[in-house]
């Protein structure tokens, strides 16, 4: 429904203003514009006479502005505003500025002039007040006394009144040739166009597919409340959403391709999308030069979860307890789908050792590829069927409480869940009778003979080892070096999870030890428990630990050991190399030759070890040089010394052997697949070299975005078809989707039901930003959203609000358009939470002010008084000095 009294063939810009006209055209072409009616400039330019006579009398005090807002309307103009309200025939409407001058196309004036929204239609005094403050919006904000020359007579203006829309999502897109940039939040798009709320930024295509997109902070949402506009909290699970489903990016682009086609290319559209679909705004023509914005490709749920699919209802625990020892933090996809694999050939092969049935391996086999799960990037037991591993072996009551114990679950399950928790089911009672009974005979005969068996195990392991650790991986083919790791694999593999038995009888040893501790030792304290099975010092995994302390114990020089303990580790590292201490060159090569597969996290694949970066070696040494934890176990001996005597201490004292004998065999284990890992690394890089030179990758770090599957098929010829074009396309959402994850805290245990089935589920359930972050230093880069192109460099000012402002690099959590006046005093304009189309943003692109928008953590990482430079046009910050410095230049620069 346009104007009824106005025509586009007949209208005159001079009349109604930019908007109105934009209107016009928007209803011409047949869109959703919500009801409107203009109020001719002539209205407007009556009573700013009015005020300006007032002015001149000299008998009035006050700006222009509060007398514009003070001053009563005539008789003609309430008539014409009660026909409109009348016409409209709505509960509530929006009261906009239609500046004569405005949304033209030349200049667009975009949020210079005022908007009202929620305002009571059936209040005619609340519409006529929000029809002065859009008149008083185009006066200067000067006294009375003051005003001269054009100016203060004030911009000609025309009022739009519109039926009000109260969405559930709205923003503002920009058609820009090929491309629609798109800023969109929740409620009400004052929030977007204000830049009070960190919207989400999307690039889409004519058809509306969404091919890049930053997901904004949304903390807040402007709604209608009542006559009252508010800014009201979302939800932890809304922020984590797009404000905007797919289908309705798609909708949003189709609606914008007809715009572009009625009424011309490079629009500025307002919109909002309620129950009813999708509505136009309003629409003015971009007239400022905007760049399309480098955003990040867009992210969906099944980059950010990889685990077990399962239907509606079905729950699932899961629980990262101590396998952050393992993979601490975000984790790659080929590290995960790598541990996974190995899991579940692992723990197959436990099961035949054990000689389960064949029927219930096929069904141990349903569960087994499911033993971990991946959220954010972050690895967690899938706990449910790790209590199913725990029942193959006999004593499932007493080890699944050992199992809580040992990974450290901080909450037990619940009995009645557990009991129901079996590993497979047989067809009758008299299978199952006989099948356990022939998997409990295996199993005490393996743990009688468990140290011997893991003796046979890790020499068998040592000669796997050196036959593969003499191979120059380097100068293979792909296809063979996939045909080595696969050899590997299967050797190694088919040998571990018959091992895997130790694992299971240390859960029953240890609850047994604990529970004769309880029995003998009722007072016992808590660390004596753990400490009781230490598996000593002299196991081989401690012997790079030893190792590192021979070497530290070398600097015996203080000048040497500040050195190592101050510097760059790199620049240590060649220094050590080329000219450092002979005997403290010689450990350090002799070091890298025996543990060279050594890494800050060993079983992680991306993360390279001394080999490849052996100025890790200078981290690990300063943290040898800072000395270890005491070593409890004399304690131990002390305190059984104390406390336990006789027979007791005889019968204590075996069991206690023989659990610390399997403590010790475990860590030999763990050591050798540490080792493993470190061959896997080799491997690995090999590998994704190949794949880079033949172009399927960009760079060989790009294959640990892959999973071990695709990484296997890649090297198999999938690349025939589309020359890699998928792959590429799954890495470069992977990479966004690792870096995404690093800026969210992830819960330590938490339940699903069902699929996850978005970003807002994971929120729910306890994926939720960091914050917090500690200033930033002196090199460091931050980066955003390039909004207005440009370099500059200078001073940091953090600003909170307008009255802040002053010369300098402006930075600031949010900003709103009060800060328009003042920007000509910004050198650049950095913005935390915003979008490139808030209307701060689009006046600053007019100015020419450099602008960076939706910086991560700005305004906790700039300080004022820091020295940074702005490439807007890159969207970087890069941090020149901190904030101490920059005063120090300044004094000094005041002395001379």
């Amino acid at each position: 429904m346009g104007s009824a009294d106005v025509r586009l063939d007949r209208a005159d810009v001079r009349e109604v203003g930019g908007k109105a006209i934009g209107l016009l055209r928007l209803d011409a072409a047949g869109l959703d514009v919500p009801p409107w009616r203009a109020l001719d400039a002539a209205y407007g330019q009556t009573h700013l006479g009015r005020v300006r006579s007032r002015a001149d009398s000299g008998s009035a005090g006050g700006s222009l502005r509060e007398l514009a807002l003070s001053e009563p309307l005539d008789a003609d103009t309430e008539a014409r505003i009660a026909a409109i309200l009348d016409e409209l025939d709505c509960e509530f409407v929006a009261v906009r500025s239609s500046g004569l001058a405005e949304d033209g196309s030349d200049e667009s004036l975009a949020g210079r002039f005022e908007t009202v929204l929620g305002v009571r239609a059936n209040d005619p005094r609340a519409v006529e007040d929000a029809v002065r403050r859009c008149w008083a919006s185009a006066l200067p904000d000067v006294a009375a006394s003051a005003a001269e020359g054009p100016a203060a007579a004030g911009t000609p203006m025309a009022v739009v009144i519109q039926k009000m829309v109260d969405p559930y999502a709205a923003g503002v897109a920009f058609t820009l040739d090929e491309r629609v940039l798109v800023s969109a939040a929740y409620g009400l798009g004052e929030g977007v166009v204000s830049g009070a709320v960190d919207a989400d930024s999307a690039v889409l295509d004519v058809a509306g597919e969404v091919l890049t997109e930053r997901i904004g902070a949304k903390e807040s949402a402007f709604r209608r409340v009542g006559g009252e506009v508010h800014e009201l909290e979302v939800g932890p699970a809304a922020r984590a959403e797009s404000a905007l489903s797919r289908e309705q990016y798609r909708t949003l682009g189709q609606t914008l391709s007809r715009i572009a086609e009625a009424i011309g290319p490079r629009q500025d559209v307002e919109f909002a999308f309620d129950d009813a679909g999708l509505h136009i705004l309003q629409c003015r023509p971009v007239t400022a030069s905007t760049p399309i914005p480098d955003l990040p490709v867009p992210v969906g749920i099944d980059d950010l979860v990889s685990a077990e699919r399962v239907g509606a209802g079905e729950a699932r625990l899961w629980d990262n307890s101590n396998i952050l020892e393992s993979f601490n933090g975000p984790t790659s996809p080929l590290t995960f789908s790598t541990a996974s694999n190995v899991y579940r050939h692992v723990y197959d092969g436990y099961a035949r050792s054990l000689r389960v049935p064949r029927a219930q391996l096929e069904q141990v086999a349903e569960w087994t590829p499911h033993l971990l799960g991946q959220f954010y990037g972050r690895v967690y037991y899938d706990l449910l069927h790790w209590y199913r591993m725990v029942g193959i072996a006999p004593g499932y009551a007493l080890n699944r409480r050992v199992l809580e114990v040992a990974l450290g679950v901080g909450e037990p399950l619940d009995a009645k869940i557990a009991r129901t928790l079996a590993p497979f089911t047989f067809r009758t009672p008299a299978h199952k009778l006989v099948s356990r009974a022939i998997t409990t005979a295996t199993y005490v005969r393996r743990i009688a003979t468990v140290e011997s068996f893991v003796d046979d195990f890790l020499r068998d392991f040592d000669a796997i080892y050196a036959r593969f650790d003499a191979l120059d991986y380097d100068e293979m083919e792909g296809t063979e070096v996939l045909a080595r790791f696969e050899e590997l694999e299967s050797e190694l593999l088919r040998r571990w999870g018959p091992v895997m038995v130790l694992d299971a009888a240390l859960l029953t040893l240890s609850g047994l030890l604990f529970a004769l501790t309880k029995l003998f030792l009722p007072k016992a304290p808590e660390w004596f428990g753990f400490a009781v099975i230490a598996p000593g010092e002299d196991i081989e995994s401690a012997e790079p630990a030893h190792a590192l302390a021979d070497m530290a114990a070398l600097l015996d020089d203080e000048t040497v050991a500040e050195r190592i303990r101050r510097g760059d580790p790199g620049e240590v590292y060649a220094w050590i190399r080329d000219h450092g201490p002979e005997k403290l060159r010689l450990a350090a090569e002799k070091y890298i030759d025996n543990y060279g597969y050594r890494s800050l996290d060993e079983l992680k694949l991306e993360i390279p070890d001394l080999r490849e970066d052996p100025s890790m070696l200078v981290v690990l040494l300063r943290a040898a040089m800072a000395g270890g934890a005491p070593n409890r176990g004399e304690d131990a001996e002390a305190y059984l010394d104390a406390n336990l005597h006789g027979v007791r201490r005889r019968v204590y004292e075996a069991l206690r052997r023989k659990t610390s004998a399997g403590a010790a065999a475990r860590e030999r284990l763990r050591f050798a697949r540490t080792r493993a890992f470190g061959m896997v690394k080799r491997m690995v890089r090999a590998m994704g070299r190949d794949l880079a030179a033949r172009g399927v990758l960009g760079e060989f770090e790009d294959v640990f975005f892959l999973t071990l599957d695709e990484l296997r098929a890649q090297l198999r010829g999938g690349t025939t078809s589309d020359g890699g074009e998928a792959a590429r396309a799954s890495v470069e959402r992977r990479r966004e989707a690792l870096h995404l994850s690093r800026s969210v805290a992830g819960p330590a245990r938490f339940w699903t039901s069902g699929p996850v089935s978005g970003r807002g589920e994971l929120a729910e359930l306890g994926f939720v930003p960091r914050s917090g972050l500690p200033a930033a230093e002196a090199g460091d880069e931050l980066t955003g959203v390039a909004s207005s192109s440009g370099v500059a460099e200078g001073t940091v000012v953090v600003v909170d609000s307008p009255a802040d402002i002053r010369e300098g690099i402006l930075v600031g959590y949010r900003t709103d358009p009060g800060w328009a006046a003042a920007l000509p005093a910004a050198q650049a304009l950095l913005i935390e939470r915003g979008s490139p189309l808030t209307h701060v943003a689009i006046i600053a692109r007019e100015l020419g002010i450099p602008t960076v928008v939706q910086i991560e953590n700005l305004t906790s990482l700039l300080r004022d008084g820091m020295r940074v430079r702005v490439d807007a046009t890159a969207g970087t910050v890069t941090v020149l000095g901190g904030a101490e410095e920059s005063d120090a230049e300044q004094d000094e620069e005041a002395k001379r």
